[in-house]
């Protein structure tokens, strides 16, 4: 999961932990839960946190997209194409092309879903795109 979101995605790990909670649990809910924490972000400051349970362990995931418990992380990118183009490259797989559409208001937004190595969805959206 790691090199999908720093080598595929381009986000950089921020801080990495090794993690025992105490016998309460911590905020967990687990005693002696053992965890790795992996903090990854840009330079913006946003961050997103991999956690990965060794004790106890951890099921596998990914909700399809339409069950109860789903969710996604989105990113906002500047060249929704550009995206598209270079991750596809790097063997990305993603459920369509990217997808424009007109608001309201007239600004264009572009998206397009695609998943991680555990199957969790990810979306890249453009606001103001030019597309063609």
């Amino acid at each position: 999961m790691r090199e999908f979101y720093t080598e595929i995605l381009g986000l950089k790990v921020l801080n990495e932990i090794d993690s025992i909670a105490p016998e309460g649990g911590d905020h967990t809910g687990f005693p002696h839960a053992r965890r790795k924490l992996i903090f990854l972000g840009f330079e913006d400051g946003h961050q997103l946190e991999l956690v990965k349970y060794h004790e106890p362990e951890s099921p596998e995931a990914g909700a399809d997209r339409h069950e109860r418990g789903s969710m996604h992380v989105c990113f906002q990118v500047d060249d929704l194409n550009q995206r598209y183009a270079d991750l596809s490259a790097k063997g990305v797989s993603f459920l369509t092309q990217p997808k424009f559409n007109t608001t309201q208001d007239g600004q264009t937004v572009g998206v397009v879903y695609f998943q991680d190595p555990e199957n969790n969805w990810l979306e890249f959206v453009e606001y103001g795109a030019e597309h063609s």
